[in-house]
């Protein structure tokens, strides 16, 4: 009994980090406003090695169009720069000689289309994360020898009941980022 709680447990924790990680690239995801995890990716060469740009500055958004980057050494302003050229998120950096400034340009439909594609996307690879995590737990739960036929079915039966509330999760979150992407 306790090895079956103990996979039917260690299941939902997997599939709890399925959503987590689904939420966190959706954050990637831009949604028309700028957003400080917009250049999240954006690494800096810094004394060599690459950096993630929130470790070399401060990144602010002053209005819903603006991105700014106030880097902790002004030395690293044409770093920057370069940096999220290189991440090809489609910015075009623009620098005061005392911050990098990003105008977020306005999201076209087309653009907000292949967003939404791009998000569902993600969210299939949750939704197969969770499927694998429900394939790995029904396996394991098989392989039993000390648990009855009886026990095994109602723990199948948890596990699958475990999965459809994910997937619903999924579901869930992927429709608010599409709806937060198609608003205009």
């Amino acid at each position: 009994m306790d090895e079956i709680n103990f996979i039917i447990d260690s299941t939902e924790e997997s599939m709890q980090k399925a959503i987590t990680h689904l939420e966190k690239e959706l954050i990637k995801i831009r949604a028309g406003k700028a957003n400080p995890n917009m250049v999240s990716s954006v690494l800096v060469e810094y004394y060599g090695s690459k950096t993630p740009l929130n470790q070399v500055g401060n990144i602010n958004t002053p209005d819903a169009r603006t991105i700014s980057i106030q880097p902790f050494e002004k030395s690293l302003i044409p770093e920057i720069e370069k940096g999220i050229q290189k991440a090809n998120l489609g910015f075009n950096p623009m620098n005061n000689g005392e911050s990098v400034i990003i105008s977020v340009p306005p999201l076209t439909e087309e653009r907000r289309k292949e967003l939404a594609k791009q998000a569902k996307a993600v969210a299939e690879e949750a939704k197969v994360g969770v499927r694998n995590d429900r394939k790995s737990a029904m396996n394991e739960i098989k392989k039993l020898e000390d648990a009855s036929d009886d026990l095994k079915k109602n723990a199948e039966v948890d596990v699958q009941a475990l999965t459809d509330k994910y997937i619903a999760k999924i579901d869930t979150v992927l429709t608010h980022k599409e709806k937060e992407i198609m608003t205009v």
